[in-house]
């Protein structure tokens, strides 16, 4: 089997002082795409260059504190891509894809950080733009290869993905628009995306279970009132490998809990 896991850090420091290591050791993921790493190359080579002997390959924003996508693989890759080729998004570390080809088969495993427009009109904005340059970005690579996308994608697509649907209808991660898109990458008619949401796929009708992030106000964690926004984006074949998906949720080591999905599928 092949464990896959994502998880959004928010601060991979803070994460590690919460005991992710030792999760990760006892989880034993085959590869771990982390998002929201807030951190530069060179505070990661200061001890978090490898985690629970998986090595880590990392895209960090500019910005210092700020983005920063990663993957620790058990695997060595035979090629390591950062970037979706959009300037204004390669310079916030929002894409890195470990490539795992060999004669007769092309395979990705990819750690992805979607924007979020929470803060305010501009930031929703640029998430459409992440949006409208994301679903060709997809549409071409899976013209070429099998892949899954591992990503805090920042958009719950149905009623069933959040707790408080009907109070969050104009609110940024469940917009028309935004809702629309995920419908469209998850199309199977000519010209929609045509990737799977894996973890739907093995639980169809999971609710409160399913959520993966749960804001600091208002004790929702206490109450469970979650948003389920971080996802397994596969295309059909592989999809059609998940065998079991679980949110892990005994320990926090941020606002997000691991999503971990296993795969009969090998490296």
């Amino acid at each position: 089997m092949l464990r896959l896991t994502s998880l959004n850090l928010n601060g991979i420091r803070s994460a590690a002082r919460k005991g992710l290591q030792a999760w990760v050791q006892e989880a034993a993921p085959d590869c771990i795409c982390v998002q929201e790493l807030r951190a530069q190359a060179a505070e990661l080579a200061d001890g978090l260059e490898a985690l629970a002997g998986l090595r880590g390959h990392f895209y960090c924003a500019e910005k210092k504190g700020y983005a920063g996508v990663g993957i620790y693989s058990r695997h060595e890759p035979s090629e390591v891509r950062s970037g979706i080729g959009v300037p204004e998004f390669d310079a916030e570390g929002r894409w890195i894809e470990l490539r795992f080809d060999r004669p007769g088969r092309r395979f990705s495993v990819i750690s992805g950080y979607f924007p979020s427009g929470s803060s305010g009109p501009e930031r929703q904005l640029a998430k459409f733009r992440f949006l409208d340059a994301m679903a060709p970005h997809l549409a071409a690579l899976r013209a070429e290869r099998e892949f899954v996308l591992c990503s805090d994608v920042n958009i719950a697509h149905q009623e069933i993905d959040l707790k408080n649907w009907k109070g969050n209808l104009k609110n940024s991660g469940f917009l028309p628009e935004e809702r629309a898109w995920m419908t469209q990458l998850l199309g199977r008619e000519p010209g929609q995306g045509g990737l799977v949401d894996v973890y739907r796929h093995l639980h169809p009708s999971e609710g409160p279970g399913a959520y993966t992030w749960w804001s600091n106000r208002g004790q929702a964690w206490a109450k469970n009132v979650g948003w389920r926004i971080d996802y397994h984006l596969a295309t059909p074949a592989l999809a059609a490998k998940a065998r079991q998906a679980s949110v892990y949720k005994a320990q926090r080591f941020s606002d997000h809990a691991p999503l971990s999905i296993d795969y009969d599928f090998g490296l």
